[in-house]
């Protein structure tokens, strides 16, 4: 336990990021009295369920969390955790990101040129992307994911965030976020700063969980990604608007399929389906298919973006 306080003396208020103003409704009230963080609460597979309020901007549908856990002690949740469950979906990622990479790679129709991957984990893109032939860099809060980056495939990460690094303007061909822009603390703030470093027609790739999606609408609270390590939720509409607002054009949209395990799916679903998750993960296990890589959707949706000018 880091610490438990009362919500209201220290909750953040923030405004929608693409208004930029404070008129909201409510649509799922908080569910807490006292405000406990956890060690490893956030973490790149953080699966507490949300139980801040998420409210929908009046004026243009943008879903978010409001008032929610101060961006400072987020960072430093990420910063320091060491997350095990998520490096063991390395080889799922890997084959994830070779699928998503020829997606890219059929926008970008040029050889492969400057790639920046931000907040990348344990790397996993960067390799795939360093392989085809791409000239990559990256960036990542979590200095144990960066080490592990290093250590297992050789490629350095810059540890902190994007705004850390100083990257030149106009360095990048292609910048991509994977599951990274609803974890951020201001999203707009992160894709202006892409604008600025993406060369001009650059693309910018962001995977989100879509909360438009027929999964999400399905599930309702019990959407596997309401949880707390998740600030905003885009669907097609809002995600669009924001990168209009920072100078990037989309120019493809299509449902993100990922490759994980059968136990490692179960194990991140128990937390709001309870004993389904667990049922379904014994049975997995003692079939011999926990390891066993599946196509896993619940709502995501890839972005391709381009820069305006």
């Amino acid at each position: 336990m880091i610490g438990s306080i009362r919500s209201e003396q220290w909750l953040q208020t923030v405004l929608c990021p693409i208004c930029q103003v404070d008129d909201a409704e409510v649509i799922y009230p908080s569910r807490r009295r006292e405000r406990a963080l956890r060690e490893n609460e956030f973490r790149p597979s953080g699966d507490t369920p949300l139980e801040d309020p998420l409210v929908r901007c009046r004026r243009c549908s943008m879903q978010y969390v409001n008032p929610r856990t101060p961006s400072e002690l987020v960072l430093t949740g990420y910063a320091s955790a060491v997350d095990e469950a998520f490096v063991s979906q390395s080889a799922g990622r890997e084959e994830t990101f070779r699928r998503c990479l020829k997606t890219l790679q059929s926008v970008w129709r040029k050889p492969p040129g400057s790639l920046l991957d931000i907040g990348t984990a344990n790397g996993s893109f960067l390799k795939v992307a360093r392989d085809a032939g791409w000239t990559v860099s990256g960036c990542e809060p979590n200095r144990w994911l960066c080490e592990w980056c290093e250590r297992n495939y050789g490629i350095r990460v810059n540890p902190g965030t994007l705004f850390e690094a100083s990257y030149a303007p106009g360095s990048f061909d292609v910048i991509t976020l994977w599951d990274v822009l609803e974890h951020t603390p201001d999203p707009r703030a992160v894709l202006q700063e892409c604008e600025r470093l993406l060369a001009p027609g650059g693309l910018v790739a962001v995977n989100y969980p879509d909360i438009g999606s027929l999964a999400a609408r399905i599930m309702a609270r019990r959407w596997v990604f309401l949880i707390s390590v998740h600030h905003y939720y885009f669907d097609r509409h809002t995600i669009k608007a924001l990168l209009e607002v920072v100078g990037l054009a989309p120019v493809l949209m299509r449902p993100h399929i990922q490759r994980l395990s059968l136990d490692y799916i179960f194990t991140r679903a128990e937390p709001l389906t309870g004993a389904v998750a667990r049922g379904l993960r014994a049975l997995t296990r003692n079939l011999g298919l926990g390891n066993q890589l599946v196509p896993y959707w619940v709502g995501q949706t890839l972005v391709i973006a381009q820069r305006k000018s």
